[in-house]
Parts: structure tokens; C-alpha cells; sequence
């Protein structure tokens, strides 16, 4: 017996990977945050699955299911929305797992910030502009950030921003990034990106607030800072250029 922890991806049914596609059509027990992941996905269960929905559970309770399939001998799919590497909550189950001895594997997911960027159309690393991407996000009810790990610590680096969970302070996230960045940096707000009811909110650390006034959005946002989002006047990678010799290329 094993429990397959599945990234179910940010949204679209078919942007799950055909690993963990097929890992949901083989196990006879499949745990899935009903509140994220889409209910299509639901339909690759086997005939006869145990499907529960972990939204209104505890902790304890999904432990449960997890001793009880144990104790069948029966495969578990644990399905999570976007990837599993962060803000995942996989990592409390994984030990609660080990600490019992039952065996799991993980499963990569898509993304939410790679999903929103291809939604807009943008590379998130611009040469000369941006070369690294911070995913992070804000203190909120589930945990704390730690001691460092601030918008103010992470904006000094000028790197495009993937902010999480934070639509709800959206006035904070520009009251402390506009001396950073300045009031004209491009923001995008994106709202479930890759769902049926995606949609963007473009504008800048000036007018972004007002702009989400407009078309509000309380839930499943993703919010992009930095230059690279408009980026027009930029070099090109050198990756390609005609003079640039690399290994691949077989010139002498």
C-alpha cells in the first residue's frame, strides 16, 4: 500500500501530468481538496473508489484515512492543488506518515505562478531585467512568515514577485513595494488562472488598487510585481545568438 501525493495542477483538468493521471485511475481511495481541485479530475477514479473530500477535515481525520486504506491494503491518491513543493501542507502529512511506516511518493504538479504566466503572455526572467523569481507570500491565519522573509527584504532584490494568498491586503503589498519598485512597475493580478473563469487585472503599483476595486476578487489570486512583466526594450538571451558557441551547437 501507498499514498501517491498528486500536484493536481492550478486549475484545468488536463494540466495535471499524465503520471498523476494515471496514478488517480489506479487507486481505490482518492483524498482531494474539494475546494481547488477541479471535480473533473474525480472522473479517472477507479469504479467503486472511496472519494473523499478533505475540505471539511481535520488533520487527524485524513490521517485516519490514510491507517484505514493501510490497513486494506489499499492505494491512495492525495490530490493538492498547483504543485506539491509549496504551500502544500504535504509536508505535516509526510511525516505523520513516516513516523507510521506507510510508504508514499510525490508527483509534481503545474504551477499557480507558471500557469498565470502563461496566461499573460509573459517570461517572468527578462535578461538585464530579472533573472530570478521569489514566490512567497503573506502572514496570514495558517502560519506566520518567519523572521526576514519580508516583501520589503524580497522587493530590495528587484526580482519579479509571485505573491500568494494575499489578494485580501493587495493595499499593503503596494504600500510596501512602491519605494521599491516604484509606482510605475507592472503588476498583474491574476484570478484562477487556467479555470473557466479566468481573468486579468493589468495595471501598476500606482493604480492596481483601484483597478481591483473595479473587478474585485476575494479568492484563488495570484499577484505578479516586476519589471519584467512589460518588458519591450530589452536585449536578447545569448543563448541563441549566431556568435555564442555551446556544445550543443556542433560548431568548431
Amino acid at each position: 500500500m501507498t499514498v501517491h501525493f498528486i500536484g493536481a495542477g492550478p486549475g484545468a483538468a488536463d494540466l495535471i501530468t499524465l503520471r498523476g493521471r494515471d496514478l488517480i485511475a489506479r487507486c481505490p481511495v482518492c483524498l482531494y481538496a474539494g475546494s481547488i481541485v477541479p471535480p473533473e479530475m474525480l472522473g479517472w477514479c477507479p469504479p467503486g473508489a472511496r472519494i473523499v473530500d478533505t475540505a471539511p477535515l481535520s488533520l487527524d481525520e485524513i490521517e485516519a484515512e490514510y491507517v484505514a486504506a493501510d490497513a486494506a491494503g489499499l492505494d491512495v491518491a492525495r490530490l493538492h492543488s498547483g504543485d506539491l513543493s509549496i504551500y502544500s501542507a504535504v509536508a505535516e502529512q509526510m511525516r505523520r506518515l513516516e513516523r507510521r511506516g506507510i510508504p508514499y511518493t510525490l508527483t509534481p504538479g503545474v504551477p499557480a505562478f507558471a500557469a498565470a504566466a502563461a496566461l499573460i503572455g509573459r517570461e517572468l526572467t527578462v535578461p538585464g531585467l530579472a533573472q530570478s523569481v521569489v514566490l512567497t507570500r503573506v502572514s496570514g491565519r495558517a502560519s506566520a512568515m518567519p523572521e526576514g522573509e519580508t516583501l520589503k527584504a524580497f522587493g530590495a532584490t528587484g526580482a519579479t514577485l509571485a505573491i500568494h494568498l494575499a489578494i485580501h491586503v493587495l493595499d499593503r503589498v503596494v504600500a510596501e513595494l512602491t519605494p521599491l519598485y516604484g509606482a510605475d512597475c507592472p503588476v498583474v493580478v491574476v484570478v484562477e488562472a487556467s479555470r473557466p473563469g479566468e481573468r486579468v487585472i493589468a495595471g501598476t503599483l500606482g493604480d492596481i488598487d483601484a483597478r481591483l476595486a473595479a473587478e474585485p476578487a476575494e479568492r484563488t489570486a495570484l499577484i505578479l510585481v516586476g519589471r519584467a512583466l512589460a518588458a519591450e526594450d530589452f536585449r536578447e538571451s545569448a543563448l541563441y545568438d549566431a556568435a555564442y558557441q555551446r556544445r550543443f551547437r556542433g560548431r568548431g
